[in-house]
């Protein structure tokens, strides 16, 4: 089981935790996009790249926004790659 190593009290424990996973994939997102409309191979492809990672920017903000609203700390995770 995934939590197995967490300790969590509550549900608001484990909605900041899954909070923290998704910031964590999609601040990795927009490290990796970039790199993928560069090496896209036709120009629709690097466009759609471009612009999901917009729309991932948007995620971050939002997420962030969320850590502020709910007054938590957005403690990142550092995922072995």
């Amino acid at each position: 089981m995934r939590f197995s190593a967490l300790k969590l009290d509550s549900l608001r424990d484990l909605l900041i935790e899954e909070l923290r996973d998704l910031y964590n994939a999609e601040t990795q997102l927009v490290d990796a996009l970039p790199k993928m409309a560069e090496a896209a191979s036709s120009h629709e492809l690097k466009s759609a790249f471009e612009h999901h990672l917009e729309e991932t920017r948007r995620h971050v903000s939002r997420l962030e926004s969320i850590f502020k609203q709910i007054d938590e700390n957005l403690r990142v995770k550092h995922v072995k790659r």
